[in-house]
């Protein structure tokens, strides 16, 4: 604390941490657009790829899928995929907010934003 500022030392800190945590909000945020993870069904037939925010940025059909009477097992293999690849995202999203917040002190639980 800062010698005859009385409380206002620690609110300035305070101002500056939670600046800086907003900083690194930012930065992950713009790290996650940029991480991508892959999810896939049919042992690799099918594959989407999203990125870490869970937007999906490609996807992938194996040729020999391609048969008109089996449409339905497209779809549903397309399907599989794309929730794959967006719960790995969530899963890849949760793991970086905790990396990057566990020296707060948080009640265990809490997750950012909150």
């Amino acid at each position: 604390m800062i010698k005859g500022l009385g409380g206002f030392g620690d609110m300035a800190k305070m101002m500056k941490a939670a600046k800086d945590m907003q900083d690194k909000m930012g930065q992950l945020q713009e790290d996650m657009a940029r991480i991508t993870v892959t999810g896939e069904s049919g042992a690799g037939l099918v594959r989407a790829t999203c990125t870490a925010k869970g937007e999906l940025t490609a996807l992938e059909i194996d040729p020999s899928i391609f048969v008109p009477s089996e449409k339905e097992v497209v779809e549903d293999l397309i399907l599989a995929a794309i929730k794959e690849a967006q719960r790995a995202a969530e899963e890849r999203m949760q793991s970086e907010m905790a990396r990057m917040t566990e020296g707060l002190g948080l009640p265990p639980g809490m997750k950012l934003p909150f």
